[in-house]
């Protein structure tokens, strides 16, 4: 349908149709100059020559293996996004203590704000890997990329050796999370790819009462290093049965000569410079570089002499500025392949998924930073409780993502739920959180937001995947996948940069102003470090004064995240109301 955005939808690549439609139905996937399959073609499954290497590859995968190895695929996915959600839901839980074992309980979000912005930046890459390489081999190299993270976490002796390894299990544990979905993307159809994504999601429904138990035995029982030391060992156990499969039905399909291996002529000199410019590794430096100067000074500005005036901070706000502005100059004028996929960011529907994914990873940082230490110290639950109300949004979330994908496979829409319910019961859940977020309230108050949050997160995030794809072709699935995971990464980094910068502005000095006299000594202690503040008994004035702290901070986290969320609607409302039933968009054996 027409409207004041029509002009962003000049099409680029579309979805393979198995019904007739109108020449003029605006609400197709993005179009670009390939041809698309018709009743007339004598294979409509027949490989893509046009495609790239890793597209051709698994369009031959999928043609070749049989119903039981694809069912054996989904088993196995199904099994790593079990463990690595254990292990994402321990690590969260681990986060402050880890962090308070340093005596920099401040730092708690600091910590992810590199990690954010690699790990989001670097799904570009993965995604030409993905393509050009193919789907196992980019699968083994952030496999590998999260194994290191993790043992480098369990053998941190700082905060900075630990910020470190997050990068490296970010990196990974993002690029298994997208690896995965782009697997899903290759073998599924269109209209049931919103439960197949529900599917694989579904774990977190079992693992939100296994990770709070086993989080409590871990830090009071062997320690929080060898925690993340026994999933350095059992992650990639568990993820290498899905690389063989995957490489073993390729070898098949190169047996019977669906694939032809071409060498490329190049000498190793040759092949170094055209993944250089291939990966653009410029713009990569230089986007990795002006987020991370740009936002860490808002994590970092309380430990500097004169905060916000200090030489350092402005320095590192300017130049990251900079660098920023040199990567898009860099990108439009200079660089001879681009770092994004320009053309598809002109769709409107991907464009506004990508904002939209942006947006509620900025705000979800932003509240949840300190959320569990909130519900520690504030509410006075134990670490087992504070694990239940932090995973009611996986469980509520995955649990009500199946009722979005029926929705989606029986009327063939996908944009309504998104925008007439999941975005606008966001904003209304944490609006009240802004309420319920007081000392003294009563703890279902927040339950009640928690699920009404997590219900709607369910939408938001099936609806924003489903966008992005419905609107491109197979060939462009992994990198418009890429897009937006790279939005969400650098979205939540954004969040908990905002988040940082106003806990170490307003905190320290609320604990300066509630503190008793006699505490005033051990303000640094109590600002610090996790485990003094819940020293304190409940009712002391000391407690007191830090509950008091918590919700001065806290007020205007949540203020924050809902204003930010309000942009979420008007993301949304850009997209078209494609129809996803009449899409045929893979090829071979899918589901």
């Amino acid at each position: 349908m027409k409207g004041p955005l029509s002009h962003f939808t000049r099409p680029v690549e579309a979805p393979v149709e198995e019904k007739t439609t109108p020449a003029n139905d605006k609400e197709m996937g993005v179009v670009d100059d390939q041809a698309r399959y018709s009743e007339t073609d004598t294979d409509p499954d027949s490989i893509d020559t046009k495609a790239q290497a890793g597209v051709q590859k698994m369009e031959a995968t999928t043609k070749v293996w049989s119903r039981n190895n694809l069912i054996l695929a989904y088993v196995f996915i199904w099994i790593i996004y079990f463990v690595d959600s254990m292990q994402q839901g321990m690590g969260t839980l681990l986060n402050p203590y880890v962090t308070s074992a340093f005596q920099q309980h401040s730092l708690t979000a600091a910590t992810g704000v590199m990690s954010g912005i690699i790990g989001g930046v670097s799904k570009l890459p993965l995604a030409k890997i993905l393509d050009v390489w193919g789907r196992p081999q980019g699968f083994l190299v952030v496999v590998l990329l999260l194994t290191i993270g993790l043992v480098m976490m369990a053998a941190c002796n700082n905060v900075e050796t630990y910020a470190a390894a997050q990068v490296f299990y970010w990196v990974g544990y993002n690029g298994i999370s997208y690896s995965l979905s782009v697997f899903i993307a290759d073998t599924s159809h269109l209209k049931n790819r919103a439960l197949m994504l529900a599917f694989v999601a579904s774990p977190y429904i079992i693992t939100v009462w296994i990770t709070s138990p086993m989080s409590s035995s871990v830090l009071y029982g062997i320690g929080w290093r060898w925690g993340f030391g026994i999933f350095s060992i059992v992650t990639p156990i568990m993820c290498l049965p899905l690389f063989f499969l995957f490489t073993w039905n390729y070898n098949k399909a190169k047996r019977e000569g669906l694939v032809i291996h071409t060498p490329s002529g190049r000498t190793t000199w040759e092949s170094i410079k055209f993944y250089f410019w291939e990966f653009d590794i410029i713009c990569l430096i230089l986007i990795c570089g002006g987020f991370a100067l740009f936002l860490l000074p808002f994590n970092i500005y309380s430990y500097q002499y004169y905060g916000w005036r200090d030489p350092l901070t402005i320095c590192m706000i300017i130049f990251g500025g900079l660098l920023i502005i040199a990567a898009v100059v860099w990108e439009v004028y200079f660089a001879p392949v681009k770092f994004m996929p320009w053309e598809l960011l002109k769709d409107r529907t991907v464009i506004g998924a990508c904002i939209l994914a942006a947006v509620l990873f900025v705000e979800y940082y932003i509240w949840t930073s300190y959320f569990s230490s909130f519900l520690q110290v504030v509410l006075n639950l134990n670490l087992i409780q504070t694990g239940y109300i932090g995973n009611i949004y996986s469980l509520g979330s995955c649990f009500f993502s199946f009722i979005v994908g029926i929705l989606i496979r029986w009327t063939g829409r996908f944009k309504w739920i998104t925008l007439y319910f999941g975005v606008p019961v966001t904003i209304l859940s944490i609006g009240l959180l802004i309420h319920f977020r007081q000392p003294g309230t009563y703890i279902g108050w927040i339950i009640m937001c928690e699920i009404l949050y997590a219900f709607a997160g369910g939408a938001c995030v099936i609806g924003e995947q489903m966008a992005v794809m419905a609107a491109a072709s197979h060939q462009h699935v992994a990198v418009v996948l890429a897009v937006e995971g790279m939005f969400s990464s650098v979205g939540g980094a954004i969040g908990g940069s905002i988040s940082t910068a106003i806990w170490t502005g307003l905190f320290p000095a609320a604990l300066a102003k509630y503190l008793p006299p006699e505490s005033q000594a051990n303000l640094t202690d109590i600002y610090g470090q996790l485990p003094v503040q819940l020293s304190y008994p409940v009712g002391s004035p000391t407690r007191e004064a830090i509950i008091a702290a918590y919700g001065d901070s806290l007020y205007w986290m949540f203020v924050a995240a809902t204003c930010i969320t309000v942009i979420g609607l008007a993301a949304t409302a850009m997209w078209r109301d494609i129809k996803v039933k009449d899409f045929k968009q893979v090829k071979g054996r899918v589901i």
